[in-house]
């Protein structure tokens, strides 16, 4: 059964953001609060945990596109092939924000990744995952638990999020009401931005 974690953008417990890290770390599924929807979570360098990951979206991991979650900009060269100076600042004139951001991808990404030559991108502007990524000491792999076919208050109410993912998740963090709108996806590989998902955030 999942435990439910009540964890307040204001101020987040560091016991609780904690024992969060600690599931991380030992290959735990959480559902977590961002600056647009419910989303999932687990360790990117956790292959088991991926796995999880993607038998939940019912997808296969290799053809699976999860995004990689930064509390910065700082970690784009881990995962990321040299981008111009006019993409870096058109990133950081964006992010932290609901975008998520396509890149190509260096040949350093985590096992789960492997063979991807593209990567998706995000820094969500909501205290909560930026200090879990900042805690844990490394990005974690995210996808949204958002379908278009799916009842909005099942993506936006933490107890019915709960219900659903009962025994499919560790931890869901009960960080209050979400949003019912998912990201917008930017594909950068050009250079020039095109939107490839027109979700919250405006270019």
């Amino acid at each position: 059964m999942a435990k439910i974690l009540k964890i307040y953008p204001d101020n987040p417990q560091e016991n609780l953001i904690n024992e969060v890290i600690k599931t991380l770390n030992n290959g735990g599924l959480i559902i977590y609060p961002s600056d647009t929807v419910y989303a999932l979570g687990c360790n990117i360098f956790d292959i088991k945990a991926m796995e999880k990951l993607a038998q939940i979206k019912k997808q296969k991991l290799e053809k699976a596109k999860f995004s990689i979650i930064c509390n910065n900009l700082s970690h784009l060269s881990d995962f990321t092939r040299p981008i111009d100076t006019s993409v870096f600042r058109f990133l950081k004139s964006h992010l932290p924000g609901p975008y998520t951001f396509i890149l190509e991808a260096n040949k350093s990404l985590p096992l789960a990744y492997k063979n991807h030559k593209t990567i998706g991108i995000r820094v969500p502007d909501h205290p909560i995952p930026q200090l879990i990524v900042e805690k844990l000491g490394h990005p974690i792999a995210s996808t949204s638990i958002k379908d278009d076919d799916e009842i909005i208050e099942y993506s936006t109410d933490p107890e019915l999020i709960a219900e659903k993912y009962d025994h499919l998740v560790d931890i869901v963090i009960d960080s209050g009401y979400g949003d019912n709108m998912a990201s917008t996806i930017v594909d950068l590989t050009s250079g020039e931005p095109e939107i490839i998902r027109q979700g919250k955030g405006e270019i």
